[in-house]
């Protein structure tokens, strides 16, 4: 079947969910923590989906017994029926894995009574056999966020594909903190802002009302093609280097208007450049 299916897996705090967003900026449309039962269901949806879905990476959280299980069942009956499928596993010494929660404060999630340590090793005990299983066996101890997205590129960055970096652009809101993951940060509060005018504010950068506001002065557009240009200039360096991707984010005070306009024009022009581009508008959502 014309579907390549990655299954992103390991111990908590190595690195998985960031590894996802890696997958994302690659091209691959990801889901995280899907029950392994619907497995199988998800990937007919793909195969069968109209969007013309060629690539998926899905992470899958198998702590509890009846999880590993269910999944060593259903990727048998899987590669029965024809889908073939790649299982990257994600670790890290026990060291950096008690550092990494005890930085974040959260419990580990099977020792939330129990000192960290214990609940790691009994992660590793119960995820033993799913990594011995595994295609591809990723050690975080050492990585910065960038050498992850390096490693997950080098594995699945198509060999076929133009070697272009793939650029990702995420809007963002700085008063929910800037992305942490990103090469270049462009802030675009000094365009008019929608939010004080009435009609507006309860709409989204994506309509077209909103793009039309923000877009009325020329400043936006002399905005869009300055950054065109800088990338154009940047760009050669990054393939130069061999860097797969280039993230970018664009900010303006809640995520929801001026940044996803411009992000969304953006993407638009880029692509229409042959770039490829992938767009997150990651808190568009979160005044509504």
């Amino acid at each position: 079947m014309d579907l390549r299916l990655v299954i992103v897996s390991g111990l908590s705090g190595s690195g998985k969910t960031n590894a996802l967003k890696c997958f994302e900026d690659l091209g691959f449309f990801c889901v995280d923590n899907l029950p392994p039962p619907l497995l199988p269901v998800f990937a007919d949806l793909c195969v069968q989906s109209t969007a013309d879905i060629k690539k998926v990476a899905v992470g899958i959280d198998i702590r509890e017994r009846e999880f590993l299980r269910d999944f060593l069942s259903v990727s048998e009956k899987m590669k029965r029926e024809g889908y073939q499928y790649e299982l990257i596993y994600f670790e890290a010494k026990d060291e950096v894995l008690i550092r990494r929660f005890s930085e974040t404060r959260r419990p580990h999630p099977l020792a939330k009574n129990r000192p960290i340590l214990e609940g790691i090793q009994q992660e590793r005990d119960q995820l033993a056999e799913l990594k011995a299983r595994s295609d591809r066996i990723v050690d975080t101890s050492d990585f910065t966020i960038q050498q992850l997205k390096d490693v997950v590129a080098q594995f699945y960055l198509d060999r076929g594909e133009s070697r272009k970096p793939v650029i990702s652009i995420i809007s963002f809101g700085y008063k929910y903190g800037i992305p942490y993951e990103i090469d270049l940060l462009f802030d675009v509060r000094f365009l008019q802002n929608p939010n004080f005018i009435d009609e507006l504010r309860h709409l989204s950068g994506e309509h077209p009302s909103v793009q039309d506001y923000v877009f009325r002065k020329p400043e936006a557009d002399k905005f869009i093609e300055h950054v065109k240009s800088f990338l154009g200039f940047m760009i050669p360096f990054y393939e130069k280097e061999g860097r797969p991707y280039l993230t970018m984010a664009i900010g303006c005070t809640g995520g929801r208007h001026r940044s996803v306009a411009i992000s969304q024009r953006l993407h638009n022009e880029l692509k229409a450049s042959q770039y490829k581009v992938v767009l997150r508008h990651r808190d568009v959502q979160r005044e509504l």
